[in-house]
């Protein structure tokens, strides 16, 4: 795995834990009953997203690695998960064409 792979690798596990991780504790202003004019009754009352970031940075982390060590180790592969055949099949060892 090239190094640009892991840092793309990296973002989308990161964003993909930020997107999840998002809700969890949310409180609206619809539901502290104090709603700034302007906003949406669904708008957060407070945020806390450096504390968010710290957890989503080390929930990233953890999965990440568990990505890359199956990634370098080739536990799985395009041939595990070529369902319909569409690959050419391995060579045999020692056998030559001809």
């Amino acid at each position: 795995m090239s190094i640009t792979s892991a840092i793309v690798l990296f973002a989308v596990t990161w964003f993909m834990v930020l997107f999840v991780a998002l809700p969890i504790g949310l409180r609206t202003q619809g539901d502290e009953g104090e709603i700034v004019p302007g906003t949406h009754a669904g708008s957060p009352a407070s945020t806390n997203m450096w504390r968010t970031a710290r957890w989503v940075t080390a929930i990233s982390v953890v999965i990440w690695i568990a990505l890359f060590v199956v990634i370098t180790s080739n536990w799985i592969s395009v041939r595990d998960i070529d369902w319909f055949d569409r690959l050419d099949p391995r060579p045999v060892a020692g056998e030559t064409d001809g």
